[in-house]
């Protein structure tokens, strides 16, 4: 009697990557080559993209699979930043870019988040690992860089301060937790909609620095170093929020409500339309969370708490 072995699964690797809060975004005059000179203030949250990376046939390239909330929003060919990511780490280290990513979603789609951004960073440690491509993690930063502004910060996660596209970062130390609330609705918002809002805005305002100056969130900085909620709810700072609120008006009343629950502060976050609500613990933060469902003022609604680590492997 012949036995017959099952076959073996293919290789993989699973990771995790945060999302992220703006706790300042600072947004200066357009520069020639079309972008916009930055001073970003990242705190990754406890909403988690995961991504698993399996090994498939010689030949195959790559292929993605999105399950999770809006999942069919998310392309799953070369637009999409993670085959980008795969692609762009294969190309570095010398391999087939032979390999299936398979995404759940846990950051809002097109919130401002940079739930697509964490992908690319997921799939860069999930890919490194399962290659055994032996880069360190300076170099998949470089790659990262490549990619998009925000992703090297879904890859190192925590607090960082991002300068230049927002990308070039610096760690901050952070004391303590800080909880938020956040209202999500389905209809997203254009990132570059929302800059050419920016730029319309502020044409010929000499008032827009052509580089925006750190020294001016000393006192947000201050506030994480010593764990104060209150300080910092009412530091936080959006250049695009005003933008973007013009865009989609809506978004105040949702802010309103945030305010009127005891919110220690209301921005968007990044570009929007996600409205991110300080809270003063996780109890208030689900508080907060109940008022906006009980207005109808969010399509969805989120509690999360940061710092969070960057891309791990799970």
């Amino acid at each position: 009697m012949t036995a017959h072995l099952a076959a073996a699964p293919e290789p993989s690797v699973t990771v995790r990557a945060p999302g992220k809060v703006n706790l300042s975004l600072r947004v200066g005059s357009v520069r020639p080559d079309g972008y916009h000179p930055l001073v970003n203030i990242f705190q990754a949250v406890s909403l988690y993209e995961e991504v698993t990376a399996t090994a498939v046939p010689a030949g195959r390239g790559v292929s993605i699979a999105v399950a999770g909330p809006h999942a069919d929003r998310v392309p799953t060919d070369r637009t999409n930043l993670a085959w980008r990511a795969a692609e762009l780490l294969a190309e570095r280290a010398g391999v087939e870019p032979d390999v299936h990513l398979a995404i759940v979603k846990g950051v809002p789609v097109a919130g401002g988040m940079a739930g697509g951004s964490a992908d690319a960073a997921a799939a860069l440690v999930a890919c490194d690992a399962l290659w055994e491509t032996g880069l360190g993690r300076d170099e998949l930063t470089h790659l990262a860089a490549a990619l998009g502004a925000d992703v090297p910060f879904a890859l190192h996660g925590h607090v960082a301060v991002g300068v230049g596209r927002g990308d070039e970062l610096t760690p901050a130390m952070v004391r303590g937790e800080f909880f938020w609330a956040l209202a999500v609705t389905d209809e997203g918002l254009s990132t570059a909609r929302v800059f050419d809002a920016f730029d319309a805005a502020h044409a010929g305002d000499r008032r827009v620095p052509s580089d925006p100056a750190l020294a001016d969130d000393t006192p947000l900085m201050q506030a994480l170093r010593a764990g104060d909620p209150t300080a910092l709810g009412a530091l936080l700072h959006n250049d695009l929020q005003e933008p973007a609120l013009g865009l989609a008006p809506h978004l105040r009343e949702t802010m309103e409500v945030a305010l009127d629950a005891g919110a220690l502060g209301v921005m968007l976050s990044g570009s929007g339309p996600t409205v991110a609500a300080l809270a003063r613990s996780r109890q208030h933060a689900l508080a907060i969370a109940a008022s906006w469902t009980a207005v109808g003022a969010a399509d969805d609604v989120y509690t999360a708490v940061g710092p969070s680590p960057g891309a791990r492997i799970v």
